[in-house]
């Protein structure tokens, strides 16, 4: 069963993906991102601009399949579309379809945006009521640390 784990109060959704993918990417984890079209493509461009030290390999899902396979990290629309199934990090408001494809599903929450923090408790009751275990990852506390 896909492991649900929601990463709430980041202060700046997009860059916590990022550093989230970034991660992922050192420990040779394949993360497909999924979203808004127009959060995809901004995701596209902050991923570009990380450091040169922090570079993640990176395509949106209109890459040809040369592309997609040498990507660690894809920016999909649609997340059944992609063949390899180990991370999915939702930012988008709606429960990603095909997400039980996916070892672990990763929803992350804006700390400031109450109609973000509205549509996850959403999100969390249809996981919930699907009998998945929900783990919860408070950003504010990490940081603390």
């Amino acid at each position: 069963m896909t492991e649900v784990a929601f990463h709430f109060n980041a202060p700046d959704k997009l860059a916590y993906v990022c550093r989230l993918a970034r991660k992922a990417m050192r420990q040779d984890v394949c993360v497909a991102i999924t979203g808004s079209g127009q959060d995809l493509q901004r995701l596209d461009r902050m991923l570009w601009a990380m450091g040169p030290t922090d570079f993640v390999a990176h395509c949106l899902d209109d890459a040809d399949e040369q592309m997609r396979q040498a990507s660690a990290v894809l920016l999909v629309s649609d997340p059944r579309t992609c063949g390899r199934h180990d991370v999915l990090v939702n930012v988008g408001d709606a429960v990603p379809q095909g997400f039980e494809q996916y070892a672990k599903l990763v929803e992350v929450v804006s700390q400031s945006d109450q109609a973000d923090r509205g549509r996850a408790r959403e999100r969390w009751r249809h996981y919930a009521a699907q009998g998945f275990t929900i783990v919860r990852h408070d950003l504010v506390l990490r940081e603390g640390v």
